[in-house]
């Protein structure tokens, strides 16, 4: 029995690997010329981008909350693995505050570029020049992911996080404080079943782990849930001090965390989780309306005739 289950694992991660490899490589180029022309389409296309990729990595996203959307926002979160990135990337239109080492990693460094990824020296005494450097990526109306804890966790606990890094928080976009969110990411189930602590490691990547026979396990994994809530908005006007908000953050994303771990979290009222909230809308979609015009003047396609009678059918029950 085991042996077919280890060769199982090892094509999934084979298939897996070859596929997001392939689609990453053909859509670098798009990437880089989309920022090379300053296109808007270059904000929009990491989000896809990693969308894709966690379907193609078998990733179920159960997501609470709403997200921010404030442009811009600073975005903390908590940070166990590389595949947060993806997992973020899919739910948050920004960029990443990364170390500077990233930027020299084969591939996944050529990535965070392409994602406009803010390089950053984590020391303290340096805290104030990348402060500024974010400073200038808020300004032009940038959202930013910071990672306060300053490196990965196990999974399992959330690290203390850094106050200094937090200074980008005292930054004001023309004169207000800048809108300030947190965010939970948990690794929850495979395959439906609750991950414990013993197969967390396959999913957090820490410490001195080598990432390629790391990668290679987690590929060849099941189905993997993850459960991410966004949290109230907050400001830094509303504690003080950067060191009472990342207290603030830390105590909020840890709550979370636990909660998912133990299976007590429930989505809020007003919200709704497995990838719902991102198709939801505000006004009527625009084939909708021009569907109800269309029909109005008796030559609409049997396809908007189905959304003309769609909307229709909301108006009348609102």
């Amino acid at each position: 029995m085991t042996e077919p289950t280890v060769l199982q694992s090892r094509i999934t991660a084979a298939a897996r690997a070859t596929v997001y490899v392939t689609f990453t490589l053909a859509l670098v180029p798009v990437q880089a010329f989309a920022l090379l022309l300053r296109l808007p389409l270059s904000r929009r296309i990491p989000l896809w981008y990693h969308r894709i990729c966690c379907r193609l990595l078998g990733i179920r996203l159960e997501v609470y909350g709403r997200r921010s959307r404030t442009r811009p926002t600073l975005f903390v979160a908590n940070h166990s693995s590389y595949l947060d990135i993806p997992i973020y990337g899919a739910l948050i239109p920004g960029s990443f505050v990364a170390k500077s080492e990233v930027a020299e990693w084969p591939l996944f460094g050529l990535l965070a570029k392409l994602q406009r990824s803010v390089f950053v020296d984590r020391r303290v005494r340096t805290s104030h020049l990348q402060a500024t450097a974010l400073g200038r990526r808020l300004e032009g109306g940038d959202s930013i992911i910071l990672f306060p804890e300053g490196t990965s966790d196990d999974g399992n606990h959330i690290l203390p996080f850094k106050s200094a890094l937090l200074s980008v928080a005292e930054y004001r976009v023309q004169g207000k404080p800048l809108t300030v969110q947190p965010v939970s990411l948990t690794y929850s189930r495979l395959d439906g079943m609750p991950i414990g602590r013993h197969l967390r490691p396959y999913f957090a990547w820490y410490g001195d782990m080598d990432m390629i026979s790391h990668a290679t396990d987690l590929f060849g994994l099941g189905r993997l849930t993850v459960t991410v809530l966004f949290h109230p908005t907050v400001t830094i006007d509303e504690f003080g001090s950067r060191k009472a908000l990342a207290q603030h953050c830390h105590e909020q994303i840890l709550r979370s965390h636990a909660d998912s771990l133990s299976g007590r979290i429930q989505p809020m009222v007003g919200t709704s989780g497995k990838w719902d909230w991102i198709r939801w809308r505000l006004r009527p979609r625009l084939s909708d309306l021009k569907g109800l015009r269309r029909a109005k003047k008796g030559f609409a396609s049997p396809r908007e005739k189905r959304a003309s009678t769609r909307l229709d059918s909301k108006t009348s029950k609102a």
